[in-house]
């Protein structure tokens, strides 16, 4: 099932992405009197009949407000790219609940604050159940779904700190989307697709068959440490051709388009601003 959290006449609201007659994907129907936290947590996922919108709603970001981890040096060919020495655990960072933002929405590159923007495409995980050291044979178990995430980060401020959280953490820089699809649907999350373009160009071009930790290794990881609820938001790292590692290096400004797709899912596209 795909789901989305929307913007329907001025009013938040849930929406399931149903069939047509015929069989093709066709319209959202609304969900009312619905959150997305009673979504995650396991509530009636049965869409209202009758009640719809067209094929081209107003996307806001599929984020309920839980915890959002950030995994680091998580693909090989990024962890050779950049030269660094290969993780013995996952790298853990915190993205901030004010860095989320929706399909669409405009990344701010404010020059006073940051002259290095880069982007990250990457599968952004959601947990569907409270879990404690949870076994990997076992971890798939508490995914509720998936979503596309872009780990939108500011290269010159992270240089800056011997921690990330400025660098990745800044408002807007962590943009989901468009949608979640639910586990089910992705049954294999180690057989994913995922791609990024700047303007059209693609800069990204990857699989998750390349993480170094996989979706499940980095659930045991997490909830060994913490318990994980409903809601929170598992990034699983980038592949390769980030900005910040090209040669010469290369960062978006006002004006530039980040694109992230990743399969299964859809396209997940933000627009640069700058003051």
């Amino acid at each position: 099932m795909k789901i989305a959290k929307i913007d329907h006449e001025g009013e938040t609201r849930i929406a399931f992405l149903s069939l047509g007659t015929t069989g093709e994907e066709g319209f959202w129907t609304v969900a009312e009197q619905r959150n997305l936290n009673e979504v995650f947590q396991g509530g009636d996922l049965t869409a209202d009949p009758g009640q719809t919108v067209l094929q081209d709603p107003q996307f806001l970001a599929p984020y309920a407000g839980g915890t959002i981890f950030g995994i680091g040096l998580n693909f090989r060919d990024t962890i050779s790219e950049m030269n660094f020495p290969v993780p013995q655990t996952p790298y853990l960072f915190p993205k901030l609940s004010s860095s989320v933002t929706g399909h669409g929405e405009p990344i701010l590159a404010d020059p006073e604050v940051t002259t290095e923007v880069d982007w990250e495409g990457e599968l952004a995980v959601i947990i569907g159940r409270t879990a404690r050291n949870v076994p990997r044979e076992n971890a798939l178990d508490v995914v509720f779904g998936y979503t596309a995430a872009n780990d939108v980060s500011a290269r010159d401020v992270q240089r800056e700190d011997p921690q990330w959280v400025r660098g990745k953490g800044l408002d807007g820089f962590c943009p989901l989307g468009p949608l979640v699809v639910t586990a089910d649907e992705i049954p294999d999350p180690q057989n994913v697709g995922i791609r990024t373009w700047v303007n059209g160009e693609i800069v990204q071009d990857g699989n998750t068959s390349d993480m170094l930790f996989t979706v499940a290794e980095l659930i045991e990881y997490l909830s060994r440490y913490f318990t994980l609820q409903p809601g929170d938001v598992i990034l699983t790292g980038t592949p390769s051709g980030c900005g910040g590692f090209l040669n010469p290096p290369r960062f978006v400004s006002g004006g530039d388009t980040m694109t992230v797709e990743v399969a299964g899912i859809g396209r997940l596209s933000n627009p640069v601003d700058a003051p």
